[in-house]
């Protein structure tokens, strides 16, 4: 459960470990709920392509703002910037997206499933790793081992080392693009659906949407949807430099539109064709690269931690195999329900992108270090996270089903969205206990009062126990409840979503006390 401490910064999470397990009832949930919709849904949808409903699209913008905020706002070295999604072809030229950015892909002849081969072998490796951990762990409740031999019987279980072997041996291949190695350890990795290890051979696909640009379809341009927003920053690199009179280090932060024709598009919004990412560019002098790659590593996985992912569900993963023009790369990773996955990256490019948006434009993008007296291109720190799979972290986690008092005094379960109170689509339900005039009157009153500072909401249909488990499904953390004791004192009761305590407040203070616990402050000076 949730709890705000009175003075405290942070606030303490006490959340149920057996988070929602099943992606297909989190999807069905969030389409009940309306936080996300499947596209063109009217139409037989259309894969790999999610609409936001009225929940979901004011978590989603809460997500972006606090973001940007700890990104933009807190950092006097970081600005903002809205690049368009559509760019000069040559970008993707002097990207390396056009000739490089693939996905090696394959099918299962009897299941008839298309996958992507470096997902599909990671998954099976995950899935050996649980199993060799689940067995270990019951060998280990039943004789006692210590922290020490549970970690070594774990490294020496056969499940455990096939899945380290499959790893090194797929970063091999990807390294060398050894289509031929990745059939060979396909033929270890049964087919999720079927089974089988009857796979056809391993094939490339380009990722990049095009279109057309121009009236006339003969004579038009081939352009392209752009496939990530980092590229936008590097190219208005030196307007940025001059304009706002920056200074290494310093960061250019960018939300925006993505686009990757995905031909395996599964586990709901974790992966779509079309998704929203938020990145930031950190610019610095060559050679204090890993301090600052260092310090970001740390300051984003705290930002997530802030926001109430708790630190069991995430952890760091080390890219094995780096980029050529890398020279350190992390994954921060979120316990999905299906498994760890990738949540957010942190990568130090070194000056890549810079010199290669140089050689391709003719156009200098160095940058002069009055300290140091001469010119340089800078090196870039990248943090890159994707706003769609944060909004499926915190629908994952929150999601809560629970045996809860009913009002009766009897038990009953019930769903409850466990969100970080600032997060929370709306931040206040206000109730009149009963349909009396008197009782809806100052409910109205209150909304009216209310509306201009917290998202809220109003109902009166329905049971008082029953608007509470509506508004406990749609995260709500507090309801307030106009009853008959109002009507004598003026005061109301406010309950808590996750304590399930009630306390009385005077009308008069009502909004102060909803501000004091509802204070964005707080919140930004713990990141």
């Amino acid at each position: 459960m949730l709890l705000w401490a009175k003075g405290y910064t942070v606030f303490v999470l006490l959340l149920c470990r057996g988070m929602v397990s099943d992606i297909q009832r989190l999807a069905s949930y969030a389409k009940e709920q309306g936080f996300i919709y499947p596209g063109s849904e009217i139409y037989e949808g259309l894969g790999g392509v999610y609409d936001y409903g009225p929940l979901g699209v004011e978590l989603k913008r809460r997500l972006a703002h606090y973001w940007w905020v700890a990104m933009v706002q807190l950092h006097e070295n970081i600005v903002g910037l809205d690049a368009a999604i559509l760019m000069q072809p040559r970008v993707w030229e002097a990207s390396g997206h056009v000739e490089a950015f693939h996905d090696p892909l394959v099918d299962n002849k009897v299941s008839k499933k298309r996958y992507r081969v470096d997902t599909l072998i990671e998954e099976y490796a995950q899935r050996l790793e649980e199993r060799a951990r689940r067995e270990v762990e019951k060998r280990a409740a039943k004789q006692g081992w210590s922290p020490d031999v549970i970690t070594e019987k774990l490294q020496a279980h056969k499940d455990f080392e096939k899945a380290q072997t499959l790893r090194a041996r797929l970063a091999e291949a990807l390294s060398k693009k050894d289509w031929e190695a990745l059939s060979a350890i396909l033929s270890e990795v049964p087919c999720p659906e079927s089974g089988s290890t009857d796979w056809t051979p391993v094939r490339q696909f380009n990722l990049m949407f095009s279109t057309r640009l121009g009236a006339i379809a003969d004579e038009a341009d081939e352009i392209y949807l752009r496939p990530e927003t980092a590229q936008g920053i590097f190219v208005d690199f030196p307007l940025v430099l001059r304009t706002a009179r920056m200074k290494v280090p310093f960061g250019i932060a960018q939300i925006g539109k993505a686009f990757r024709n995905e031909i395996v598009f599964r586990q709901f919004i974790f992966r779509m064709r079309e998704f929203e990412q938020m990145e930031m560019q950190f610019f610095v002098r060559p050679g204090t690269e890993l301090e600052w790659y260092a310090y970001w590593r740390e300051k984003r996985r705290r930002w997530h931690e802030v926001l109430g992912l708790l630190p069991d569900n995430l952890q760091y993963k080390d890219h094995e195999q780096l980029a050529h023009y890398a020279n350190a790369a992390v994954d921060i990773e979120f316990r999905f329900p299906f498994g760890f996955r990738e949540l957010e990256g942190i990568h130090s490019r070194t000056d890549f992108d810079l010199s290669r948006h140089s050689q391709y434009s003719g156009k200098k993008l160095d940058y002069y270090d009055e300290e140091l007296g001469r010119s340089y291109i800078p090196y870039v720190i990248e943090t890159s996270v994707g706003l769609d799979r944060l909004v499926l972290a915190h629908l994952s986690q929150g999601y809560v089903e629970e045996m809860a008092p009913t009002a009766e005094g009897g038990q009953d379960t019930r769903l409850v969205l466990k969100l970080h109170p600032l997060l929370s689509p709306i931040s206040v339900a206000i109730f009149p206990l009963v349909r009396k005039d008197e009782m809806i009157t100052k409910a109205r009153a209150l909304y009216d009062e209310l509306r201009f500072y917290f998202m809220c909401a109003y109902e009166e249909k329905d049971s008082i126990g029953r608007r509470y488990r509506r508004y406990d499904a749609k995260g709500t953390p507090y309801a307030i409840t106009i009853d008959g004791q109002t009507l004598e004192d003026e005061t109301v009761t406010i309950r808590d979503r996750d304590t399930l305590q009630q306390v009385r407040v005077h009308l008069s203070g009502v909004r102060s006390w909803l501000q004091e616990r509802l204070d964005p402050a707080r919140l930004l000076r713990a990141f």
